[in-house]
């Protein structure tokens, strides 16, 4: 709700208190997620996100997004084979991505792909359930076969068309390398993939919904959310936390390097978060399960080192509860899988469509636009002057 604070107007004139950023001021009220900052915990429809990466599939976790509870047995196989029938691309749309410069990076090339999808599966009618549940069962089953695509392509390589015999997980992995996963580094990607499904009212997430309620195709209101995820205040951390870790180098210089850190104020990347006061759940859940994957082959120094930092970290910054957020594990987990840093993001995206889109069919429900108010504070009736007479 806007707070109003009284000025010198008079009796009947008020000024909204401007927030930047729209701190804490509620835009919509929604049941998908919930977060309690103090206590660790993160909810999807009430279910704690640990149990979920812990228990379920992404293809379960997007279902009880969307639709607001668990499915049964044969819901669950339903929706897991529609998602596998739409998982393949228009051959104009790979042709497409193959005319994108190689260059160019992979979020680029996922909006390109999203616009072009729309454009080959036209939405007009937002108040037909149906056509919106294929749109949402289309957009999270591309998402993974565009940034693949693009991915191969941009290497010289053919890209990999989706096998309908491997999960949704899996299936990525199998699209980006050519080869099957094991099991453990299978459950690592669906946990990923779960853990970054959905977080509350983010940036892009409130992006997905402003766009949503003009009542644009249910691909423009992704790629609008993919926009403003690809920006480097939202999408991207966890590419900066292993250029940090590479800056630091060895455990034996953490120390010293947080202590500078800390004195000249120098951002530390994969601390903090706006709203987890503690450790955030989603990294506790992406370490412990890194920690079953290096089981099978060895730890990553750089996951050592990212070990050390914490536990110093958390000496000197737990007290101003600073803590490590999601992204600090997550870049790590999906470097030793041999993924390129440049798809850190799109992975993120290619999870949180589930959100978005399930965010996108709440707006629906009871849609206004959304019209904001600003505070003006420019110039008022000022004269023109002739371009001749200008000095």
């Amino acid at each position: 709700m806007l707070r109003f604070t009284l000025k010198n107007w008079g009796p009947t004139m008020a000024e909204p208190e401007y927030r930047p950023g729209l701190a804490d001021v509620p835009v919509a009220e929604s049941a998908i997620s919930f977060i309690d900052g103090k206590r660790a915990r993160l909810e999807y429809r009430g279910i704690a996100v640990e149990t979920l990466a812990k228990e379920s599939s992404f293809e379960e976790t997007s279902w009880l997004l969307l639709k607001g509870e668990l499915p049964t047995q044969k819901q669950l196989a339903t929706f897991d084979s529609q998602l596998r029938v739409h998982r393949r691309l228009k051959y104009k749309i790979i042709d497409l991505i193959k005319c994108l410069p190689e260059s160019g990076h992979p979020m680029d090339a996922l909006q390109a792909g999203v616009a072009a999808c729309g454009m080959f599966y036209p939405t007009k009618d937002r108040t037909d359930p149906e056509k919106n549940w294929e749109a949402v069962i289309r957009l999270i089953a591309k998402l993974p076969t565009i940034v693949a695509a693009f991915h191969r392509l941009r290497r010289g390589d053919e890209a990999i068309p989706p096998r309908d015999d491997l999960g949704h997980a899996a299936n990525f992995y199998y699209m980006l390398t050519e080869e099957e996963p094991s099991p453990s580094i299978t459950k690592v990607i669906d946990a990923c993939l779960i853990v970054h499904a959905e977080h509350t009212m983010n940036a892009s997430t409130f992006s997905s919904r402003v766009t949503g309620s003009t009542l644009a195709n249910p691909f423009t209101v992704v790629n609008s959310a993919i926009g403003t995820l690809a920006g480097p205040l939202h999408g991207g951390a966890n590419e900066e936390v292993l250029d940090m870790l590479e800056e630091i180098g060895t455990a034996e210089k953490a120390k010293g390097w947080l202590e500078d850190a800390v004195l000249h104020k120098k951002k530390i990347m994969g601390f903090g978060h706006r709203v987890y006061k503690v450790k955030d759940p989603r990294a506790t859940v992406l370490q412990e399960l890194a920690e079953h994957m290096f089981a099978e082959t060895s730890k990553p120094e750089i996951y050592n080192l990212a070990v050390e930092i914490e536990r110093i970290a958390t000496g000197i910054l737990g007290p101003k509860g600073i803590f490590p957020n999601v992204d600090f594990y997550s870049g790590i987990v999906y470097q030793s899988m041999g993924i390129p840093r440049d798809l850190f993001t799109p992975i993120f995206a290619i999870s949180r469509v589930a959100g978005w889109t399930a965010h996108w069919l709440e707006q629906l429900k009871n849609n206004r636009i959304f019209r904001p108010e600003q505070i003006f504070v420019g110039k008022n009736d000022q004269p023109y002057t002739p371009l001749g007479k200008r000095p």
